[in-house]
């Protein structure tokens, strides 16, 4: 394995560095202020994108700093392999707006690889072309209330074909994007072949937001923040019906894709942590230098420098743990990734929330407050040690890949 930086990466990281402090950095805390200041809370109704960011996002495509993520060429982005883009995930990281701005934001880049990869081309032509072009925003619709959704065969919700139609009907919630003002189109996934195997009975079918019968109940906070204007919304469909045509890559075949999306989406996630854990840790150091407390700068005492080599020890050893899963998915695909993404999706957010958790600690009441990031990195580490599959769940499939090997 050979992670060392290729000429295309270096020169786009370079280009995204700059572009990052000349253009985001300088309007970050206007940006978050602007948002504390409207504080619409769960009316998502009344949520608006601040131009600024329309204006960012017009000036980094015409950078051609645009969908870095995608793989393949001929989307407008540079083409690149995961070990290639993961450095640009990792300094997108240190901002939580930068994702959005060079059209590389969750959920919205797992669903245009899932019409890139399975999407037919009247799919694509009317879903994939405007988010490509960061014309519209998207949903992802799995998660569901009333079951334990760590394990994705509980889904009770349905997507039964009836002629040329889907019906579907069910509730689904932690929906990301959804609150969204440019949200048009959700990917759901639900129940269509109850009686086939395990893993051949759910269905991925594009909805149109707009449709008769889906219903936005409400936005879900998360530790109080509403994440406004993107949310986190639970979603009702109540006999919506859609074209069969909608239905993504075939009838029972949501698992399939679910395995192909969310591999190298897990990659994305956990590079852009450990550029949040960086910022997290320089923000630390830079602290503990300038405050003083019973006579000495707050980074000598009470074992401080042994706990910022500690986490600098994590941050790195997380990092090329990421950086080996994506050469595996690279070079042997998803599913021959498997262990390898689990590991990471455990371990990177723990590193996280405690580079957060320890830089917090560092400021005071001040780590706790608006005025500097870290609450928020520390509130999206936990959410990402639930999203995607739960630690538990995926320390259960490192173990059972490791227990493989000792079996006869």
């Amino acid at each position: 394995m050979d992670f060392s930086h290729s000429a295309r990466t270096k020169e786009y990281l370079n280009r995204v560095k700059q572009f990052m402090k000349n253009e985001i950095e300088p309007i970050e805390h206007a940006y978050h202020t602007t948002m504390l200041e409207k504080h619409n809370g769960g009316n998502w109704t009344a949520w608006e994108i601040p131009p600024m960011i329309e204006e960012l996002k017009t000036k980094a495509r015409a950078q051609g700093l645009w969908n870095l993520f995608i793989p393949e060429e001929g989307y407008e982005g540079p083409g690149m392999s995961n070990v290639e883009y993961a450095p640009l995930a990792e300094e997108m990281g240190k901002s939580f707006i930068a994702p959005l701005i060079f059209n590389c934001n969750a959920p919205d880049s797992g669903n245009m690889e899932v019409l890139i990869k399975y999407g037919s081309e009247e799919q694509k032509k009317k879903w994939l072309t405007p988010l490509l072009e960061g014309k519209i925003r998207s949903a992802f619709c799995m998660t569901e209330p009333q079951v334990a959704s760590s394990d994705a065969t509980n889904m009770e919700a349905t997507a039964l074909l009836e002629g040329n139609e889907v019906v579907i009907n069910g509730t689904k919630w932690w929906s990301t994007g959804i609150g969204h003002p440019e949200c048009k189109i959700i990917i759901f996934m639900g129940l269509t072949h109850p009686e086939e195997a395990k893993y051949a009975q759910h269905s991925m079918v594009l909805v149109p937001v707009n449709t008769p019968g889906v219903k936005i109940v409400r936005m879900l906070p998360v530790f109080g923040d509403y994440d406004e204007p993107i949310g986190h919304g639970e979603v009702e469909f109540k006999n919506v019906r859609v074209p069969a045509a909608n239905v993504i890559l075939g009838p029972g075949r949501g698992f399939e894709i679910a395995q192909g999306r969310l591999g190298p989406g897990r990659i994305h996630h956990c590079m852009r942590c450990i550029g949040a854990a960086e910022r997290a840790l320089e923000l630390m150091i830079k602290r503990g230098m300038e405050r003083v407390a019973f006579g000495k700068p707050i980074i000598n005492l009470g074992g401080n420098r042994e706990r910022i080599a500690d986490l600098r020890i994590a941050i790195d050893q997380a990092r090329l743990l990421t950086l080996q899963a994506a050469w595996k998915i690279d070079i042997y695909g998803a599913m021959g990734a498997i262990m390898d993404v689990s590991a990471i999706k455990v371990i990177v957010p723990n590193v996280l929330q405690q580079v957060a958790d320890e830089a917090i600690q560092m400021f005071g009441g001040m780590g706790l407050s608006h005025d500097v990031p870290l609450a928020a990195i520390f509130a999206n580490a936990k959410v990402l040690r639930i999203a995607d599959g739960p630690d538990a769940v995926h320390r259960g499939i490192v173990a059972r890949y490791e227990v493989r090997k000792y079996q006869k």
